[in-house]
């Protein structure tokens, strides 16, 4: 029984093909193309709307040097909030929820970060890892915690998106099998984790966006550190 539970966190596949590069390629064509007329539709504005939203807040903790880290945020900010809420569908798979991909996602950016400031401002770049004014007997330690906290952040970033994923669609999962248990012989009980379920889908939706945005988000501020 609880095996069946994480059942849906198995990447899909097809005659032994995987199946994932196609949840991954998916969410792009829902993105409509944009279009040379000077009318365009409601939803090409909403879209064009949502793209420039999304752009000014990613880019209001960037001086102008990070501006040119836009499309890449950007993109990949539309990315993960696409596959996190195509993930809320019924039988759809979440790439998200597996580490290895968060990962993938997080180690390479983090370190074109990294190495942007080491390339440009060596000097403050690695003046982050002794804090001014440290005790002579306590720079060895604080050099050792803070190096610790810099190689950790990939690792954060992509444990946060996948913890965050996973706990909510076990909990829909579970109420969902609840409720359709206890229709049978208490409907009025199943009525209410019903409504629960709903709430609780409700909020997994905010989830997903809130974590594609705090991914993003937590990326340009390493960014700013070392421009």
């Amino acid at each position: 029984m609880n095996l069946s539970f994480f059942d849906q966190f198995s990447s899909p596949s097809l005659l032994g093909i995987p199946l994932v590069l196609i949840a991954l390629t998916f969410p792009a064509l829902l993105i409509p193309s944009p279009s040379n007329r000077w009318i365009t539709s409601r939803l090409s504005t909403l879209q064009l709307w949502l793209v420039n939203l999304t752009t000014k807040q990613l880019m209001m903790p960037l001086d102008k040097k990070g501006h040119k880290w836009a499309l890449i945020l950007t993109s990949l900010m539309m990315f993960l909030l696409l596959i996190n809420l195509l993930g809320l569908l019924p039988y759809t798979f979440t790439p998200t929820t597996q580490l290895s991909m968060n990962l993938a996602l997080a180690f390479p950016l983090w370190l074109a970060t990294l190495l942007t400031g080491l390339r440009n401002q060596p000097s403050a770049s690695l003046g982050h890892l002794l804090p001014e004014g440290t005790p002579t007997p306590l720079i060895p330690a604080l050099i050792l915690i803070e190096t610790t906290s810099l190689l950790i952040r990939p690792l954060a970033l992509g444990v946060r998106l996948t913890a965050n994923l996973t706990a909510g669609h076990l909990l829909i999962q579970l109420i969902s099998t609840a409720t359709t248990t206890l229709l049978p012989t208490m409907p009025a009980i199943s009525l209410l984790t019903l409504l629960v379920l709903f709430l609780l889908t409700i909020l997994e939706v905010a989830v997903a966006m809130i974590q594609a945005y705090v991914f993003v988000l937590l990326l340009s501020l390493y960014l700013q550190e070392n421009i």
